[in-house]
């Protein structure tokens, strides 16, 4: 999912992943994803997971689904119908953060997503730039 914050631009929240998680570790990616439960309906499932890693309560809507496949270098395979959730900051739910599943976190603009993602997209997750394009369609902005 992916929390916004509207200012003069849109700023998106990024977080920077555990880097001894099992795969992905110290990547960076969307603000969290929703990790449902048998059952949980997705955007309950996206809430719940925001108030665990990062601390924070917002209102999500759905704003699409897509088909993810990578290969880690650990020898896992990820195969995954994603759901991506949008919503936005609440400034008075201060971002704290659970240290077993996020190392660090940062507000970017699309320009800076953008540009980084250019000169160093091995940095990111391989479902980020799939989710943000469906975040990007929903928000009306190009990528």
């Amino acid at each position: 999912m992916f929390i916004v914050k509207k200012n003069n631009t849109i700023e998106f929240l990024l977080q920077q992943r555990q880097k001894d998680k099992y795969h992905c570790g110290g990547l960076w990616t969307n603000a969290c994803c929703s990790h449902p439960r048998l059952e949980e309906e997705i955007v309950l499932a996206g809430q719940r997971r925001l108030k665990e890693e990062l601390s924070i309560e917002v209102s999500l809507k759905k704003v699409g689904t897509f088909h993810y496949k990578a290969q880690f270098e650990n020898g896992l395979t990820e195969h995954e119908l994603d759901h991506v959730l949008i919503g936005e900051y609440d400034t008075r739910f201060p971002i704290v953060l659970d240290p077993l599943e996020v190392q660090d976190f940062r507000w970017m603009t699309l320009e800076q997503i953008k540009n980084e993602l250019s000169l160093q997209s091995k940095q990111y997750t391989p479902w980020f730039k799939p989710a943000l394009n469906l975040v990007l369609e929903d928000l009306c902005l190009n990528y």
